[in-house]
């Protein structure tokens, strides 16, 4: 049998000059060049897509935390440390105000006039000092109570305004950095939930504790803040909020070490917020001296240079006792809040404290002149005729808001106003307490000592 061989197919002369195309040097450099590059090219996009999936992340968290706050900017120099440095200080702010101008197409148009009703605090102190007896804390109290304890007898009051703001005064961090002083105080970033579930929306932070632990500390403060989504200022820190469509702007002036040597910075922090558009601004101080009256030459003269250069509130703490009130050029400067909810002692010697409360009418004009002011007189504890502190901030009644009131009123006689005039202040019972309040008569208590 003969075998059969294959029948023999004849390559073209195209597949033969393709083939040995193949076996080139050419060809198998031109092949490594293509892995490479294609390799390359492939880690690069990749590289993109992280990039801009971080972005979109990044973007779409901090549209919802200022959707959440109504934060329309929150603009910081360079110098934003403890003081601020002296290069910010004498820096002009229009750089930085006028790139965030550009939010100012956020804000709702007034169409006719606004009123807007702000409620001032003093020192919330939301944490301990580790030589302080835990027990009596305000830890312990928050251990065994949580957040909603603390505020729950003025929250009706903050939840029925349009804005409240509290000076911070404190660190909340994990760090053991602890300052060279006195007291140094601290809480966990869950100590925010005090201030959310009491309908604080902002907050100052300059002040002699908001580095108790160090730069990581205030930096671990301001991210817990912003992670609870409360607005905060300070230093070279301002922040313009959008309310009822009222663009308010906030500053706050640290002034215990330089004093008048923040005069810059007060000059500078406003221009920034009115290059932002506000349309309303409010600016706080930690100032003066403690256990004092009456306010310090410092404390005047940084308090009427604010309404000079455009404030239209002041008010300041740090003395931990109420101070008197001034009226200047129309416009009030609350020279000391007191205390509020206060770590900082669980039983200080003076318990008397106030909610300063301001309804403005604004229109497109600005800030109209027929504000209306409610002192309410409270304690910076439930059970001071106890003696002692619980940090649950009470509205007082009856004699004792009286007696407080009283107390506003002659140590406001006692400033030497720029504008030889007294302020009164005024309750009014029902309209600022609300249903939560006992006491159901409408108090007007205007009583000026002379």
């Amino acid at each position: 049998m003969t075998e059969q061989k294959k029948p023999v197919r004849s390559r073209s002369a195209a597949a033969r000059k393709k083939e040995l195309y193949k076996k080139s040097r050419y060809y198998q450099e031109s092949r490594k060049r293509f892995y490479m590059i294609g390799g390359i090219g492939g880690a690069v996009l990749v590289l993109l897509l992280l990039i801009f999936g971080i972005r979109g992340c990044s973007s779409f968290l901090s549209s919802r935390k200022a959707s959440s706050g109504n934060v329309v900017s929150m603009n910081s120099s360079s110098g934003s440390g403890k003081n601020g440095s002296a290069a910010a200080d004498s820096s002009n702010a229009s750089g930085t105000a006028d790139a965030a101008s550009d939010s100012s197409n956020n804000f709702t148009s007034l169409t006719g006039p606004v009123s807007l009703t702000l409620s001032v605090v003093g020192d919330c102190t939301l944490g301990t000092d580790e030589t302080f007896d835990y027990d009596t804390s305000l830890n312990a109290y928050y251990e065994s109570y949580g957040g909603a304890y603390f505020l729950q007898n003025v929250k009706e009051i903050f939840s029925s305004d349009d804005l409240t703001i509290a000076n911070f005064e404190g660190t909340l961090t994990d760090s053991e950095e602890r300052e060279d002083k006195t007291f140094a105080f601290k809480g966990p970033a869950s100590f925010t939930s005090i201030l959310t579930e009491g309908s604080v929306e902002a907050v100052n932070t300059a002040n002699n504790h908001s580095h108790d632990y160090g730069e990581q500390s205030f930096e671990d403060t301001l991210a817990a803040l912003d992670d609870a989504g409360i607005v905060h200022f300070g230093y070279d820190e301002t922040a313009v909020m959008d309310v009822k469509g009222v663009k308010v702007g906030m500053v706050g002036i640290y002034e215990l070490n330089d004093h008048l040597g923040r005069e810059q910075q007060l000059k500078d922090n406003i221009a920034k917020v009115k290059a932002d558009g506000a349309q309303l601004i409010v600016v706080i101080f930690h100032w003066g001296n403690e256990t004092e009256t009456v306010p310090d030459s410092n404390q005047t003269t940084l308090g009427r240079l604010a309404i000079d250069e455009g404030a239209d509130l002041v008010c300041g703490h740090h003395p931990h006792v109420l101070q008197g009130i001034e009226t200047y050029k129309g416009k009030n400067i609350v020279y000391s809040l007191g205390n509020f909810c206060f770590g900082g002692n669980s039983s200080p010697s003076d318990m008397d404290t106030m909610i300063y409360q301001q309804t403005f009418t604004v229109d497109s004009d600005g800030v109209k002149e027929d504000n209306v002011t409610n002192i309410i007189p409270c304690s910076i504890s439930s059970a001071a005729y106890e003696g002692y502190n619980n940090y649950q901030p009470t509205p007082a009644e009856g004699d004792e808001a009286t007696r407080i009131l009283e107390k506003i009123n002659e140590r406001s006689s006692w400033i030497s106003t720029a504008e030889g005039t007294t302020f009164a202040a005024e309750y009014h019972n029902s309209d600022a307490i609300g249903a939560d309040s006992n006491n159901t008569d409408s108090n007007s208590i205007s009583d000026t000592v002379e």
